[in-house]
């Protein structure tokens, strides 16, 4: 029997294999001590930043990990968008502690600096050889992440981004190995968040479970769990912000980033993400604030062949009239972009629209764009860019 004969009623295939335990809830950051006893950790590196040093959460980690290790190595020199050489520092102290584990504990940047620390440690190299699908060969280090904003889903992927100073690339990374072992998701480490990290990371979060319901690689299970981050997501965000110690709130933007990050795990991203990297790696523009200019644009651009698939999102979506499924999920997603202060227009994060062919040329490099569910070409990007003027 062929591959295409094994379609039933034009579901697509699928290889679904869950790979990370997930344990959430108030207080469950007190789980990494059971964790990793019972993943046999001994000496460990806890991969954070400084922010979270300050918030007190990496003193409240090694506290929790000293009951149960005989040693724990912290590198907390990870920034936003960590690069090549982030890792380099975070494996030279790997190196020097001889570590068997870690523990990624942070927002997106620290746990994908953590797990790139984990390819150079186990395989050797430079990140630069992993830049792609499954170039480990050797087993990797078990790894725990704690995720303390509500945005990338790291934690539910098997993919680092790391980005190349020299070339300004954002470079995925991706392999099964690199997939951690657990996952805990604890409200209560996201209530430190500042109001504008918190407003970011959301529409972050957001354009995840947009993106990945509607890509080439859609299929039943990415789907699932995108339309349920959605409905978390969109159903929290404003009541997160309003009030941001409103631990329910919270956790259901910590859980519904994570669902989002397993979608994106069975199913990519698109052409929101390949827009938005170059504004990144080019003005510095923080990544959430990137995607929340794009993705609008390429909703409406994709709605000719993904009326259904956004319709699902739609019907999360309270008292939106007559409008066509994906104007509604467009409107809605900038109703929470704007309530939150977030930039609409390039203009006013500094992109000049005399650079756009530069920046869609970039664009259409990026990994992604071929996932989008209506292709892509340079002029195609560059028109979105203008869309975003």
């Amino acid at each position: 029997m062929s591959e295409d004969q094994l379609l039933i009623e034009g579901l697509p295939n699928l290889d679904y294999t869950p790979r990370t335990r997930v344990i959430y809830g108030k207080g469950k950051v007190h789980a990494l001590r059971e964790c990793a006893e019972s993943l046999g950790f001994r000496r460990v590196l806890v991969v954070s930043d400084p922010g979270v040093r300050e918030a007190g959460h990496v003193d409240r980690v090694v506290s929790a990990l000293l009951d149960a290790v005989e040693s724990v190595t912290v590198f907390d020199g990870v920034e936003e968008n960590p690069t090549t050489h982030h890792v380099a520092r975070g494996l030279e102290r790997a190196r020097e502690a001889r570590i068997d584990s870690i523990v990624g504990l942070g927002g997106g940047s620290a746990l994908d600096c953590a797990k790139g620390v984990n390819f150079l440690y186990t395989n050797g190299g430079r990140i630069q050889d992993y830049w792609g699908v499954g170039k480990a060969e050797s087993d990797m280090l078990p790894m725990i992440a704690v995720p303390t904003t509500a945005g990338t889903g790291s934690e539910a992927q098997s993919f680092a981004l790391i980005s190349d100073p020299e070339s300004h690339q954002k470079m995925a990374c991706g392999d099964k190995k690199a997939a951690c072992k657990v996952a805990i998701l604890d409200p209560e480490l996201t209530l430190s968040m500042p109001a504008d990290v918190a407003a970011a990371t959301g529409i972050d979060a957001l354009s995840h479970a947009v993106e990945s319901h509607v890509t080439k690689r859609r299929n039943p299970v990415s789907q699932a769990f995108s339309r349920e981050a959605w409905r978390l997501l969109s159903g929290h965000f404003e009541r997160a912000l309003r009030e941001p110690d409103d631990v329910e709130a919270r956790g259901s933007m910590l859980l519904g980033a994570c669902l989002a990050g397993f979608a994106i795990e069975n199913s990519m991203l698109g052409a929101a993400h390949s827009l938005a990297n170059p504004l990144t790696a080019r003005f510095g523009v923080v990544h959430g604030v990137a995607v929340g200019l794009t993705l609008p644009h390429v909703i409406r651009y994709n709605a000719e062949c993904c009326a259904s698939e956004y319709a699902e999102l739609a019907s999360f979506v309270p008292e939106h009239g007559d409008l066509g499924a994906a104007e509604v999920v467009a409107a809605r997603f900038e109703a929470l972009r704007d309530v939150v202060g977030l930039p609409g227009r390039l203009g006013e994060v500094g992109v000049e629209a005399s650079r756009l062919a530069e920046l869609s040329s970039e664009a259409a490099k990026q990994w992604t764009a071929q996932f989008n569910p209506r292709s892509v070409s340079v002029d195609d990007l560059e028109m979105l860019y203008r869309c975003a003027c």
